[in-house]
């Protein structure tokens, strides 16, 4: 297959490599809010997004429900598989419609087993997001709401490959792990630094270099890990 999927972790891969995996896999539609994984629950297919973005959420009780991480097109759900763990220690949720190619355990697996190069970059992006979760965790602890904020609609940016990030106040609430009323407080308050213009249901983004600088050394550090593990992703910025 000569063909870009417009997976990067896919077209990382040979052209043999390749065409066993997306021999075996199909594309779907990702609805806004539809569930992939449930945490505790076996896995049962393994995603390759092509576009829109994904969440994993850590379940807590008392709807106190928080994002650790996201994955585009740079990624695939499941990388786990490689690792010999089938199952889901987390909730993933399309947080914006995209395509992906989708493929069942069973068949990826017998992949990965016949091709080395495919578990491998598994178990590198396995590392690359454990770095990205680590780095959440970090933001999540010490930056300040808005900082935390201008470093989420930096990695949707990069992601989505679009200045805008279409996104209700609710979800970014759950994401944040804060009240609807922070993130309205938040979102004012990077508009009023003229870095996001914000209006229903969308944030378009007008300042990239503002953002980075207000995200304090948040953002940057998983994303050179990323590259320094799988090069840059092709609609990278």
């Amino acid at each position: 297959m000569d063909e870009m999927t417009g997976n990067h972790l896919v077209d990382l891969l040979s052209s043999d490599d390749q065409d066993a995996l997306v021999g075996r896999a199909h594309r779907v539609q990702l609805r806004q809010g539809a569930v992939l994984e449930e945490p505790g629950q076996g896995v049962r297919a393994v995603y390759f997004p092509v576009s829109g973005l994904l969440s994993i959420i850590a379940d807590l009780p008392r709807g106190r429900d928080i994002e650790i991480g996201v994955i585009g097109y740079e990624g695939m759900t499941g990388s786990g598989l490689a690792l010999g763990d089938d199952q889901a220690p987390f909730a993933t949720i399309v947080q914006s419609p995209g395509d992906a190619l989708v493929i069942e355990r069973a068949e990826y697996l017998a992949v990965a087993e016949q091709r080395p190069r495919v578990a491998n970059l598994a178990r590198l992006f396995a590392r690359a997001f454990s770095i990205q979760i680590a780095s959440t965790a970090l933001a999540n602890g010490r930056a300040k709401l808005e900082d935390r904020l201008a470093r989420w609609l930096l990695m949707a940016q990069d992601r989505l490959d679009s200045d805008r990030v279409r996104m209700t106040h609710e979800f970014f609430a759950v994401m944040l792990g804060v009240r609807r009323a922070g993130v309205t407080e938040a979102l004012h308050l990077l508009e009023g630094k003229h870095l996001i213009y914000s209006r229903r249901g969308e944030v378009i983004i007008r300042d990239r270099e503002g953002l980075i600088d207000l995200a304090d050394g948040s953002y940057g550090f998983p994303e050179q890990e990323y590259q320094r593990l799988l090069g840059a992703p092709d609609r990278g910025r």
